[in-house]
């Protein structure tokens, strides 16, 4: 099952990956958002839900937290969030604010916190428009489509070519990096403790048993991203004291 389930969240979930280029040819933003919503349905369909409500309960209370720190018009998308029943370690976003959680994230985002970076750094691929832009590289590398990106995967199956490498994966990685620290800026306003992030990337680095070169990896290696983080601890740590003493203080407990 867990294979099943990694092919598909490599095609659906991780990176949302869409046969939308042909030749080169870069399609419609509209194109994209129907394809993605499209595939985030079938992965409803076909895809076994963690059984236990208290755990959707308490990934959602986690979400919401978060969300109600964006601005208007991104906290309008129809979030919607679901676990969906697999011990892989992963999570994803979709351009139209739909999130998919495996349960074994749980292995390694144990805590509130830890889990808030993960899904900060998602819904801040939705926030920063990532996925059109990784579609229009895509099709100047004449590869799929690339929506959203999965936290924690490593995407082999992109290396096809130099161009890629070349391009494609070192481009991937500056979202991943950028999604990283405005994730982190949504939990600490959100008054989750920013610390939690280098908790999760601690236990990611340990988790993480097969490894790649960074430069052949769409993801920065664990280290790049733990370094990245702690260089902006700080003021992440001032706006959590700050949410903190204004009475900011989620309660989402976990099952």
């Amino acid at each position: 099952m867990k294979r099943a389930i990694w092919v598909l969240m490599t095609a659906v979930g991780s990176v949302w990956a869409l046969n939308v280029v042909q030749a080169g040819i870069l399609v419609s933003e509209k194109e994209v958002l129907r394809e993605a919503r499209l595939e985030w349905l079938s992965m409803k369909k076909h895809v076994p839900k963690d059984p236990d409500p208290r755990v959707q309960a308490y990934v959602q209370c986690v979400a919401d937290r978060l969300i109600a720190q964006l601005n208007d018009q991104h906290k309008n998308l129809d979030w919607e969030v679901v676990v969906f029943d697999d011990d892989g370690i992963n999570a994803s976003a979709n351009p139209e604010g739909k999130i998919a959680v495996l349960s074994g994230l749980f292995q390694v985002a144990d805590t509130p916190d830890s889990l808030a970076a993960v899904l900060g750094h998602e819904i801040a691929h939705a926030t920063l428009n990532h996925v059109m832009d990784r579609a229009k590289k895509g099709a100047r590398t004449d590869m799929l489509v690339m929506l959203g990106s999965a936290a924690t995967g490593i995407q082999a199956d992109m290396i096809r070519d130099g161009a890629t490498i070349g391009m494609t994966l070192p481009y991937a990685r500056e979202q991943e990096g950028q999604a990283d620290l405005v994730g982190l800026q949504y939990m600490s306003k959100a008054g989750f403790d920013p610390c939690g992030a280098i908790y999760l990337w601690k236990n990611m680095a340990n988790a993480n048993t097969v490894k790649q070169p960074e430069f052949l990896s769409s993801h920065p290696s664990d280290d790049a991203r733990l370094n990245a983080i702690v260089k902006k601890i700080t003021p992440a740590l001032v706006e959590y004291n700050k949410a903190r003493d204004a009475g900011n203080r989620p309660n989402c407990q976990p099952p």
